[in-house]
C-alpha cells in the first residue's frame, strides 16, 4: 500500500495501536487515514492530525449499515461505499464479513502489522504481538501463529 490509497479504519484498530505504541505505524504506511466522526467519538481521545475525520452523506445507507453491524463499524463501511475506499480496518468478525458481502478489501490490525514489517516499516511484529497479548484485546493463538509465518518470523 502507498500513502495514495484511500484507507479508513475502526475504532479497535486505533485503540490497539495505542496500546501497544503503534499509531505510527499507521502513519508510516498510509501517510493519512479517513475515519468517521462516530468512530471518533466512539475512541474518545485525540487523534492525530494525519487522521481525517469525515461524516456520512448518505445517513440512510448508515443506519441500514446499523441494522448489521455496530454503529462504528456501519460507519466506517459506509464511508468506505462513499469514497470508494481501498482498504478498510477491521478487527470485528462480523464486521469483516459484512465487508466481505459488500466486496469492500479489509484487513485487521495484526494484518498491518504484518505489512508493516514486509513494507520494513518495522523490523519485527513479534515484540508487537507481545505487547497485544498484555492487553485485553483478545487474540486467537492461530491468529499470533498465521501472523508471526505471514511476516517470515
Amino acid at each position: 500500500m502507498s500513502p495514495n490509497k484511500l484507507v479508513i479504519t475502526d475504532t479497535s484498530c486505533f485503540v490497539l495501536l495505542y496500546k501497544i505504541d503503534g499509531f505510527a505505524i499507521l502513519h508510516n504506511l498510509f501517510g493519512s487515514v479517513f475515519t468517521t466522526p462516530e468512530i471518533a467519538l466512539e475512541y474518545g481521545e485525540q487523534l492525530p492530525e494525519w487522521v481525517v475525520i469525515q461524516p456520512i452523506k448518505d445517513q440512510n445507507l448508515l443506519a441500514e449499515y446499523q441494522q448489521k453491524v455496530d454503529p462504528g463499524e456501519a460507519s466506517a463501511l459506509a464511508l468506505a461505499q462513499e469514497i470508494n475506499a481501498d482498504l478498510v480496518i477491521l478487527d470485528d468478525l462480523e464486521a469483516r464479513k459484512f465487508a466481505l458481502k459488500l466486496g469492500l478489501a479489509f484487513k485487521g490490525t495484526l494484518g498491518l502489522l504484518v505489512m508493516a514489517k514486509q513494507e520494513g516499516i518495522i523490523p519485527s511484529i513479534r515484540p508487537y504481538l507481545e505487547k497485544v497479548q498484555q492487553t485485553n484485546f483478545r487474540l486467537a493463538s492461530h491468529l499470533v501463529d498465521q501472523s508471526l509465518r505471514d511476516a517470515g518470523e
